[in-house]
């Protein structure tokens, strides 16, 4: 039976992407002796990171799609602790049933948070 799923994503330099997702109220759960990866976690959200110094953020499409039980509460908390949503990813609510907001990591990887409505 599958009952989660831990996206692996690039990044360039492991202490500049732990500080960004520690300001989203993540935390390191165990990758202190493996310095090439990363394992954050929020709540029941776990994602991983691997190291990859020659990264291009220009292409880089690495992408999450985050749900939520309340997305204002979340999208609040950001704007107040002043984590920069994505341009074109402000929360709205979507077509096809999502409110949703988008902001990108410190290595381009679009963080998508959405909620039904």
């Amino acid at each position: 039976m599958m009952i989660s799923i831990c996206p692996k994503l690039p990044m360039r330099n492991k202490a500049i992407t732990k500080y960004f997702y520690v300001k989203l109220g993540f935390r390191d759960i165990g990758s202190h002796d493996f310095p090439q990866y990363l394992i954050l976690q929020k709540e029941q959200i776990e994602i991983h990171f691997f190291e990859f110094k020659d990264l291009d953020t220009k292409e880089n499409y690495g992408q999450v799609y985050i749900r939520t039980t309340d997305i204002d509460v979340l999208y609040k908390s950001f704007i107040r602790d002043d984590v920069k949503i994505h341009p074109n990813g402000g929360l709205k609510t979507q077509p096809w049933g999502q409110k949703e907001f988008s902001l990108l990591d410190p290595d381009n990887n679009l963080l998508t948070f959405g909620q039904s409505v």
